[in-house]
């Protein structure tokens, strides 16, 4: 009925056969799980042709050779398709003018308008890496100034005017890894690029091709094959073809001509549009233009920094404004980043495109760098002669809200942050990481290291600046002291001291195996060599939180299960990734091609085949 693939065999058909009835099912027409992912429909015809209006031979099916029939697609089960047999409205289309519609796309509908898509813009198709794992990370699991990592978008999967804009990609001005692997790979990427960059640095639509085709605005990053863009030919035609590919009319317009899973970039081009009709839709609902960039999601590129500003669309005005100060269960999350010194992509590019209160809002970021921790090591109960993480919070908290901040303040976060009625200092030690975990996708950048009692010693640590040196500091610094002042608190017989020296000494060797890093408490990198794989707890930003984490899950657990010195276990899994590597890949050959994470290798192999490559350099 629909794929540009038949489009030879309908025109025959409907030219050549009379089409009687047609019962569009669509997808799950079937009960059986067997027939999961098929398009589904019943149709009545007979071989028969008579003369038409058109000059080809038609059947004459009634009055001027209609096609009847009905269209059930939209219910999700077969029972519901079953009872909308019998019940659904039968409409009726001449069978003539099926072939008027583009590709010959038969469908009860009648086309809004004789001009389309096509000729006003062009739609291309995004990046296949060939292997996501390797060349795409969240974006705060990569450094902010490096510079090889730029935005990348993916599928939008939130519910915001500018979309989903939360993963990096390892571009490295298109001449680095990634292009080596796709020429190694023998993959078309070339091609895609080629097509895609047509867009990158220039203002469209990016629509999902899977599904719900959710439109937003598009500001020129690079984007996957999962994502189509729309580019205008000419620059006023922007606002139009946004207000229609964001609006209800366009989903239905697109299935009427396509009911895949995934709409290719074509076939977004051939839906009919009134250009004069969603010009006037699109004055009335930007009449001052498009809005630049803005978002209050703390995982999006666009994001200002800032714990408690918000930006909106506000329809009297039809234009950004500056929203109330927020309280929603991310504050308390965006304030701890800040604490342990993370900053934002937005802080750091002064050349971003944002609307003005959103860059106001990145310029207030200013003020709450003095309270961000020097050192990424922020211990929950005071260690070393600093104040406990909660009061240094609390002081952040303070200068972000001005004269907001109250009590009352205080306990709206905390009720958002589904701890209602306790304290700071509980939250922090028993629903932080756990909440982290799930806001940043499972890719934590602030790690939650502790001695497994409840009250016992607890760091937050920020993942971007721990390196070996960092670690050390952990261990015999901070940590070191915490040891020193239970052996203390045992020789004036405190209760309990005896209990947290022993919890902390177990900690220390813990984290010293990791510190070491010989197998199993080692980190593994499929994509490197090897000489170039990582020797002791010396990791590499840029291979993610997935792999660099293992080592910290992998020691034994002093809390939950698989969560080895980690306050929570992240869904992280690193077993195994999808495809296969190409044959120059540097394991290839001792894992037949799969891409496995969950390997070990001894401090010897590592440092063997490092001598190795110096001896040989």
């Amino acid at each position: 009925l629909f794929l540009t693939s038949y489009k030879k065999f309908r025109e025959k058909l409907l030219k050549r056969d009379i089409w009687h009835l047609l019962a569009r099912l669509g997808e799950n027409g079937f009960d059986s799980s067997a027939a999961a992912g098929a398009f589904v429909a019943m149709i009545n015809m007979s071989r028969g042709k008579v003369a038409g209006s058109h000059g080809d031979l038609f059947a004459e099916e009634g009055p001027g050779g209609m096609l009847r029939g009905v269209d059930v697609s939209e219910p999700r089960t077969a029972a519901e398709k079953a009872a909308g047999l019998l019940a659904a409205e039968i409409k009726s289309v001449e069978q003539a003018k099926q072939l008027e519609n583009p590709d010959a796309r038969v469908g009860f509908f009648e086309q809004s308008s004789d001009s389309h898509i096509l000729e006003i813009a062009e739609c291309y198709q995004g990046l296949v890496t060939g292997d996501i794992e390797r060349f795409t990370k969240k974006l705060w699991e990569v450094p902010t100034d490096n510079h090889d990592w730029i935005p990348f978008r993916r599928s939008n999967n939130i519910n915001q005017y500018y979309g989903d804009v939360s993963e990096a990609i390892l571009w490295e001005g298109g001449a680095g890894q990634l292009q080596t692997y796709a020429s190694m790979a023998r993959e078309q990427l070339h091609d895609m690029h080629e097509s895609g960059n047509r867009t990158w640095g220039r203002k469209g639509i990016a629509i999902n091709r899977m599904r719900d085709l959710k439109a937003v605005p598009y500001w020129g990053e690079h984007f996957d094959n999962n994502v189509a863009v729309v580019y205008p030919i000419k620059d006023k035609s922007l606002k139009p073809l946004l207000s229609f590919l964001s609006s209800d009319e366009f989903p239905v317009a697109i299935r009427e001509l396509d009911q895949s899973i995934k709409v290719t970039n074509k076939t977004l081009l051939k839906v009919p549009f009134d250009l004069d009709l969603w010009t006037k839709v699109a004055e009335e609902q930007y009449p001052n233009g498009l809005p630049n960039p803005y978002s209050n999601a703390p995982t999006q590129w666009i994001f200002h920094g800032h714990p408690c500003g918000s930006v909106f669309w506000d329809e009297e005005s039809k234009w950004t404004a500056h929203g109330p100060l927020r309280t929603d269960d991310s504050v308390l999350q965006i304030a701890v980043a800040r604490l342990l010194g993370y900053r934002w992509p937005a802080e750091l590019d002064a050349k971003m495109e944002l609307a003005d209160e959103q860059r106001e809002w990145v310029n207030r970021c200013a003020a709450l760098l003095p309270y961000a921790d020097d050192d990424g090591i922020v211990c929950i109960p005071p260690v070393r002669g600093e104040a406990s993480a909660s009061d240094r919070l609390l002081n952040l908290l303070a200068a972000a809200y001005g004269e907001a901040w109250s009590n009352d303040t205080l306990a709206g976060l905390l009720k958002s942050a589904d701890h209602a009625g306790k304290t700071l200092v509980t939250w922090l030690r028993e629903k932080f990481f756990t909440q982290h975990c799930k806001l940043f996708g499972h890719r934590p950048f602030i790690w939650h290291i502790w001695d497994g009692l409840r009250d016992g010693f607890a760091a937050l640590v920020n993942y971007h600046k721990l390196d070996h040196k960092l670690l050390e500091t952990l261990i015999y610094t901070y940590l070191g002291d915490w040891i020193s002042r239970q052996k203390q608190d045992i020789t004036k017989g405190v209760d309990g001291a005896q209990v947290s020296l022993a919890a902390a000494e177990s900690l220390k060797q813990k984290l010293e195996l990791i510190l070491q890093g010989e197998a199993p408490y080692d980190i593994f990198v499929r994509w490197k060599p090897l000489e170039q794989q990582p020797i002791g707890w010396n990791p590499d930003l840029n291979d993610g939180v997935r792999l660099n984490i293992r080592p910290f899950l992998t020691v034994p657990d002093v809390g939950k299960k698989g969560a080895g010195v980690l306050r929570d276990k992240p869904n992280i899994k690193w077993e195994k990734d999808r495809g296969k590597d190409v044959e120059s890949a540097p394991w290839f050959h001792v894992f037949n091609g799969d891409r496995i994470n969950d390997h070990h290798l001894s401090l010897d192999e590592k440092l063997a085949a490092s001598v190795k490559k110096e001896t040989q350099t």
